[in-house]
């Protein structure tokens, strides 16, 4: 399913724009971060791992709509992650 790809690249709209707003000296290492984040979403090896997860995940009944929150919402037991 293409979803998660969707939320992926919906969730890194949302980063970019977030991160223009962070000038101040004090949140450049909050904006250091989230481009690191933003690295990490556009990496091929995690698109591979979203997609091996959502491909599991809906084939065995673990999520009813495969996204990217639900995706990181639960550890790999599928226990709600604090």
């Amino acid at each position: 399913c293409t979803c998660s790809f969707l939320d992926t690249d919906r969730a890194l709209v949302l980063l970019e724009e977030y991160c223009k707003k962070l000038r101040k000296p004090e949140e450049q290492q909050l904006k250091k971060a989230i481009k690191k984040v933003m690295g990490i979403f556009k990496s091929s090896l995690f698109q591979a791992l979203l997609g091996s997860f959502t491909k599991k995940a809906t084939r065995h009944g673990t999520i009813s709509h495969p996204s990217l929150p639900a995706a990181v919402s639960y550890d790999g037991l599928g226990c709600p992650k604090d």
